[in-house]
């Protein structure tokens, strides 16, 4: 038995014990946000805005200002998609971990560390000009209104929204789209071992958490531009179809804005943005691919103390840290958060990130502007080439290719690109010393040295992931000179590329027909990388191997498709996305033996053979509905859906081909534009009739049967 005195101990270290507990609990815990949903529809009564769906839920959103329509947008979008509006909310705060716990610390440390906060605080009043204010500040208060409509509904950690809310999150979201996330990765993975591993493998998971990405999709893209002379019917043609997840931060939405300030726009953003990010006005319109230039150095530091390092050497002596500590509140139960603690590091170069082989330093385009949404407001708003050009000369959207095509038959390609002015000489594709002051960025080069193309003769442009040396006819291309001698781009044409230049110098006059054809082309060129997995395997020897022999022939019956039927296309996309995990050809990352004997050991399992239509594996999914696609990854008719089979010997699309229009201006510069959404526009309300109604009609590879087309302009705040 215990006796008296044990007894009066243990009562004393129980009490002890739970008075240390109950004040760990006070420090962690997080009361919500302090949001007033009276305060937010009195805000709400200063706006005004028509929401106005067609058939398909599609808002047009109308306003006598730029500032109602941006008010309006932000309520429709909120509307159908709240779940992602609000994660982007605290995604951009660096607040994720808040709702979702330790996945996300890491994306949240990420926004500490590129200083999202500090580049908003300082750059919200001085370089964002009052219209743009004006619009973020409207779209943040939509958001409100629409939270303060609806109770009960959103994390209390994710509002009240404002406007430096929607501004930081183009700011953190911008150094993605040229890969920033890949490169950091590049840098730990040098001599991980498993601590860097580790923290590789967090940040993996954590921004594919927030991208909703995962093995075997690619942030790519397909632009195409027609102008008048290359056109059957005199018109002018721009295609626009990025491809990009299906959900998430980064999916389509579509929408068309019209003020009496003349702002009047048609197309696709992402959520959290108050403008048009892809689309068209009246008079010219504009698409975007990804592009990988080289804007990102890393410098190797020299610091006093590995361990608690304070200073680094630079310029023949020591500079001190910048220093912070980056507390991230990450959940725990209910109300309860458990707050993070980690070292924070800048060098004169830029953040510091702590890797196998060292502390290293990183300089990125992009860093320091919050002018981005600005950039696509003006481009939204432009009414020539002239005033768009001005647009793109901001130079605040430090990334992707952009093709552009007008009423007065203009085509334009820009591998737009917030080029670092550098010194020339050092080989920027390597790690540089941190200690030479000489290698420190000197601003950005001007526009004009931005490689373009405008106007070519061969009268049509495409953009599709690859080099910008080969963006239209080969005589009418870019020369290497138009490239920076300090700038690293894309050497390889990937599949749609090819295919597309094939298809377009194959065809005089094209048509809406034959833009249509060549957008839905599920073919593979015969330098794609699915071919040259196929000649690869046609050269081994598999005679004392009965099942592989048989399996490259299958492979070598492959008819360079994906279409639904193709037999063969299973076996042939799934071996070379386990072999070849890139657009660009850089070796192989599998044996190609060994992917194939994988993915044949799959099929059988599966399917019980080798020969299996591809249409019975590649499938869509949104709610109750699933369909089969044609298409392919790196096809033209691109659908991307992982590298392996699911458990039912499917795969789900989950990117690629998504919202996607055409665009055309006859001859009188009269526009029309065609469109249609990979599920529809209620992105998460699986309650509205609208969740998936487009996508028998993606599935067909047509457009909605409505075409759309601006009401007459109006400039004097009228509705009429």
């Amino acid at each position: 038995m215990i006796g008296q005195k044990a007894r009066r101990i243990l009562v004393v270290v129980t009490l002890l014990g739970l008075v240390v507990l109950s004040g760990l609990l006070i420090l962690s815990y997080q009361p919500g946000g302090d949001f007033d949903a009276a305060a937010a529809k009195k805000v709400a009564q200063s706006y005004d805005a028509d929401i106005i769906r067609d058939d398909f839920g599609v808002p047009s959103i109308k306003g006598p200002r730029d500032a109602d329509v941006a008010f309006g947008l932000g309520y429709a979008h909120a509307q159908d998609d709240w779940e992602t509006i609000e994660t982007v909310l605290l995604m951009a705060r660096g607040a994720l971990a808040l709702r979702d716990g330790a996945a996300a610390a890491p994306s949240d440390y990420l926004v500490r560390l590129l200083r999202v906060d500090e580049t908003v605080a300082a750059g919200y009043e001085r370089d964002l000009s009052p219209a743009i204010r004006a619009v973020v500040e409207a779209y943040a208060a939509g958001i409100n209104a629409y939270a303060a409509d609806h109770p009960g509904r959103f994390s209390s950690y994710a509002l009240p929204a404002s406007g430096r809310d929607v501004v930081a999150g183009f700011v953190f979201r911008a150094p993605f789209f040229y890969g920033l996330e890949g490169i950091i990765k590049d840098a730990m993975r040098a001599d991980a071992g498993t601590a860097g591993g580790e923290k590789i493998s967090a940040l993996n998971r954590s921004l594919q958490q927030v991208l909703h990405l995962t093995g075997g999709v690619h942030l790519g893209s397909n632009a195409f531009a027609v102008a008048p002379s290359r056109s059957s019917d005199g018109k002018t043609r721009l295609m626009i179809n990025s491809h990009q997840p299906y959900t998430g931060p980064v999916a389509w939405y579509e929408a068309r804005l019209q003020s009496g300030e003349g702002w009047a726009s048609a197309g696709a953003l992402f959520p959290g943005s108050p403008v048009i990010l892809v689309g068209h006005n009246r008079d010219l319109g504009w698409a975007h691919t990804v592009n990988e230039p080289d804007l990102v150095d890393f410098y190797q530091l020299e610091v006093d103390d590995p361990e608690d390092p304070t200073a680094y050497r630079y310029d023949g002596g020591w500079r001190d840290f910048e220093r912070g500590t980056a507390r991230i509140p990450v959940h725990l139960w209910g109300p309860f958060a458990w707050t993070v603690k980690r070292p924070l590091l800048w060098s004169v170069h830029g953040p510091v990130l702590e890797t196998p082989s060292g502390f290293k330093a990183m300089a990125y385009a992009g860093a320091g502007d919050v002018r981005a949404v600005e950039q696509w407001y003006r481009m939204n708003k432009a009414g020539s080439m002239d005033q768009w050009m001005d647009a793109m000369a901001m130079q605040a959207v430090p990334s992707l290719n952009t093709v552009y095509a007008d009423r007065a038959g203009n085509i334009a390609f820009i591998y737009n690109a917030a080029i670092p002015d550098r010194k020339p000489g050092p080989d920027y594709s390597k790690i540089l010393p941190g200690d030479d002051p000489d290698l420190l960025w000197r601003g950005r080069l001007p526009f004009a040295a931005v490689p373009k193309l405008i106007n070519p003769d061969a009268g049509y442009l495409i953009s599709a992931n690859g080099t910008p040396l080969r963006a239209t006819a080969g005589e009418n291309d870019l020369g290497r000179n138009a490239i920076p001698p300090t700038l690293t781009v894309e050497k390889h044409l990937t599949n749609r590329a090819l295919r597309a230049l094939a298809l377009f110098d194959a065809d005089p006059a094209i048509s809406h027909e034959d833009i249509l054809r060549i957008k839905y082309d599920q073919s593979y060129a015969p330098t794609s990388n699915m071919v040259r997995f196929v000649k690869y395997i046609e050269r081994l020897d598999f005679r004392d191997d009965p099942f592989m022999a048989k399996a490259q022939d299958v492979v070598l019956s492959w008819d360079n498709t994906a279409e639904p039927e193709s037999t063969a296309a299973a076996l042939i996309i799934l071996s070379t996305l386990k072999a070849i995990h890139g657009f660009a050809f850089n070796g192989w990352d599998m044996d190609p033996a060994l992917a194939l004997r994988q993915t044949a050991d799959e099929l059988i399992a599966h399917h019980g053979g080798l020969q299996v239509p591809w249409g019975a594996i590649n499938k869509i999914r949104r709610g109750s509905q699933r369909m089969t696609l044609g298409g392919g990854p790196d096809a033209l008719r691109a659908v991307y859906g992982g590298r392996s089979l699911g458990e039912d010997g499917t795969l789900d699309a989950m990117a690629g081909d998504s919202y996607i229009q055409l665009v055309e201006w006859d001859q009188e510069g009269a526009v029309r534009s065609f469109s249609v959404h990979q599920f529809g526009s209620a992105t998460l309300d699986q309650g509205s009739p609208h969740y998936a109604d487009q996508l028998p009609i993606f599935v067909a590879e047509r457009f909605r049967p409505d075409v759309f087309q601006f009401e007459p302009h109006f400039s004097d705040g009228s509705m009429n």
